[in-house]
């Protein structure tokens, strides 16, 4: 896990988590870091960093990078806690804060590309593509149609398979409207499909 955390002073193994409710409990706890509650601040953390933490892997394909993101977007978090308004949930809130981010710093690195490690920690999201997929060649074949597609479409899959995100929440982090992200979901899973059987014949 990111050595840098323990520099932000919210890293904490002994921090436990709360098992049920997390979306009303993640709200409770964002009032109580409003209010200056370090211990609530442990709990978001430890909820939420290795998530947002993959996220960020995932975009910048640098750890010691996302590592550093990691610890601006929770301090962003500490900061700005009083004016989270609660129109989406904490999780896409975060989510979006890591995005931000993550596209300055990979502006910043003029370095555009995407690597396999998208593709291997996506679920495969098309259940059609899935049944040609149920042999020991699967995973490559995966990684090979993840890799032809638009780094617009790769970042919807990975949002809603990988994160599990509502097209409103997908919409939310993007910034983008609902019909476009709804737009893309189809097309990127057709596309997904389409390359997955031409690899398989």
């Amino acid at each position: 896990m990111p050595t840098a955390l323990a520099r932000t002073g919210m890293a904490s193994a002994s921090v436990p988590v709360q098992a049920a409710g997390h979306q009303s409990s993640d709200n409770l706890l964002i009032a109580r870091i409003a209010a200056g509650d370090h211990t609530a601040m442990r709990y978001l953390f430890a909820r939420h960093q290795t998530g947002v933490y993959r996220w960020l892997v995932r975009i910048v394909r640098d750890e010691a990078l996302a590592e550093d993101i990691l610890s601006e977007v929770f301090l962003d978090v500490w900061r700005q806690a009083a004016s989270f308004e609660g129109r989406s949930s904490v999780s896409t809130w975060l989510l979006a804060i890591a995005r931000y981010k993550a596209l300055s710093a990979r502006r910043r690195r003029r370095d555009d590309q995407l690597d396999d490690e998208l593709a291997e920690s996506i679920c495969d999201p098309c259940g059609d593509a899935e049944t040609m997929m149920q042999d020991k060649d699967r995973d490559e074949r995966l990684i090979a149609a993840l890799s032809r597609l638009s780094d617009e479409h790769r970042e919807i899959i990975d949002l809603v398979y990988y994160h599990g995100k509502s097209v409103k929440e997908v919409a939310a982090i993007t910034g983008l409207p609902a019909g476009t992200v709804k737009t893309r979901m189809f097309y990127a899973r057709k596309k997904l499909a389409e390359t997955v059987k031409t690899l398989t014949n």
